[in-house]
């Protein structure tokens, strides 16, 4: 009976402790978290910028850029471009900093503390900006992918990328972890409506749906 008491106590201390990492990593333990999600996400992310041109040499923005494989991964793919990425996270930052060290040094790479809601960047500045399993925590929604519009350069793109989506094959069974995470979950018409009501037009919705993976794309009107 202690022990059965011992470890609902545990639990029930353990679960909101979890789900705020995964929300928001802190310094020491969300690297563990950070590095832990670049392995996890890295197929969905492979699958999602097969959906974009990566030019090599862009400017390119990562939104919530974790652990910061989707980095490493974006200036592989731009060796002559510029890849910033940013988190809000303490911990993924400094874990995104670890994980691209060289890239750092070599000048190819910058990782900044920020909020998708107050991007610290001046208007047109990027040609692509991704965002890969981050979205579902944005404070605005509607607001924060204005924001995002506002850095784009005209022509550039943008590109969402999740494994969870509403009416998704894994849906039913991802929404409660979801819900408990306080995440915002759309359907793909949705995410289609979102994009096209911040201003992007070439809106694309692309679903992988033997792995339940969304993809979704648009670009800053040229004038």
């Amino acid at each position: 009976m202690i022990r059965q008491i011992v470890t609902t106590a545990a639990a029930v201390i353990a679960v909101p402790y979890v789900l705020r990492q995964v929300r928001k990593p802190t310094r020491w333990v969300g690297r563990l978290f950070a590095w832990t999600m670049n392995r996890s996400h890295s197929a969905v992310t492979d699958w999602g910028l097969t959906h974009v041109e990566v030019e090599n040499d862009l400017a390119i923005l990562d939104v919530g850029c974790g652990g910061g494989r989707t980095v490493q991964k974006l200036a592989g793919a731009a060796p002559q471009g510029r890849v910033v990425g940013v988190d809000y996270s303490i911990g993924s930052v400094e874990a995104s900093r670890v994980t691209n060290a060289d890239l750092i040094q070599a000048g190819r790479v910058d990782i900044q503390q920020a909020s998708v809601s107050r991007l610290p960047f001046a208007d047109s500045s990027f040609d692509l900006v991704t965002a890969v399993e981050t979205h579902y925590y944005w404070p605005d929604l509607p607001q924060d992918i204005r924001e995002i519009l506002r850095v784009t350069k005209p022509g550039g793109a943008l590109a969402v990328i999740a494994e969870s989506y509403r009416g998704a094959r894994y849906d039913l069974v991802q929404r409660p972890v979801m819900t408990l995470l306080r995440a915002r979950i759309m359907s793909a018409d949705e995410h289609r409506g979102w994009f096209e009501d911040a201003g992007f037009r070439e809106v694309q919705v692309f679903e992988e749906r033997s792995h339940g993976w969304i993809c979704v794309t648009g670009r800053r009107p040229d004038g």
